[in-house]
């Protein structure tokens, strides 16, 4: 206890002593597995997140995430215009994941053949390819609407066994919208991905919000969007389907920081009252 007491009297003497660093710093989001941060300091600040450094916007806002298996901790570094430094120790959140078996589903969607894996790997590098675009857009900044509305059949981080078998954990959050409703963008940006009939997935449909963040909205029966269209927040991108590897109709939403799978629900709040 004296320990800690202590440690509260060095930080406060520090602040105290460098009065700019008790604003030069304001984080909102989950800092857990999974989580969006939204960071903001000052204009010109260098940030790095465990060695990493992140982009920093003209107005000094910034973001990072932390992945399913994210470490218990992160280390934020801050290095200020006028030369003085702020380190914050961040303990990440640890998460307990579902198991969610999921049978019926054809045996080439659960172990395809040489052919079709070839196409996989294709279809996999061109999203790959637009998840890591990283643009100065500036919509990372606003919060995220609903993209559809509807029980949610799937979450983020779950075991999935297909027809028995194991296979990767579940990236994203299934909405149980009814099929042909339409599919919104969670937010502005410039659509990177627009592919109506992917092996996996479908009608895929991938979003760049700025500074490496990105939505992706799958298994849609209908994209009405085109590679490099800009699309505002709410605005329909295509409808709610059952396409690619499904049992039934629902859409896929995921969020990327860069190569980081995170998870929406943390990013969005509760779904408006009535639509689940």
């Amino acid at each position: 206890m004296r320990s800690g007491v202590a440690l509260i009297g060095v930080l406060f003497a520090l602040l105290l002593a460098h009065p700019c660093l008790a604003d030069a710093l304001g984080l909102d989001g989950a800092v857990e597995q999974g989580g969006l941060v939204r960071g903001r300091t000052e204009p010109g600040a260098i940030v790095t997140l465990d060695g990493r450094a992140l982009r920093v916007a003209p107005d000094g806002a910034f973001i990072f995430g932390f992945g399913r298996d994210a470490s218990a901790t992160a280390a934020l570094d801050i290095k200020l215009p006028d030369g003085s430094r702020l380190h914050r120790e961040l303990a990440v959140a640890q998460r307990r994941y579902e198991v969610q078996r999921i049978d019926g589903l054809p045996p080439v969607q659960v172990t395809p053949d040489p052919l079709t894996l070839a196409r996989i790997k294709r279809e996999a590098g061109l999203v790959a390819a637009a998840r890591a675009v990283d643009s100065n857009l500036d919509f990372f900044e606003r919060r995220f609407v609903w993209p559809a509305q509807g029980p949610i059949s799937g979450v983020y981080g779950s075991e999935r066994i297909l027809d028995g078998e194991k296979r990767a954990p579940h990236m994203g959050l299934d909405i149980a919208a009814p099929r042909g409703s339409s599919v919104l963008a969670a937010a502005a940006g410039t659509v990177t991905l627009a592919e109506p009939h992917l092996f996996f997935t479908g009608g895929t449909v991938i979003i760049d919000h700025g500074y490496g963040l990105a939505t992706t909205y799958q298994h849609m029966d209908r994209v009405d969007v085109r590679v490099g269209e800009h699309v505002t927040s709410g605005e329909p991108i295509g409808v709610v389907g059952a396409t690619g590897r499904v049992t039934g109709p629902h859409l896929h939403w995921a969020l990327n920081w860069y190569d980081v799978r995170l998870d929406p629900a943390l990013a969005i709040g509760p779904m408006p009252e009535g639509a689940r």
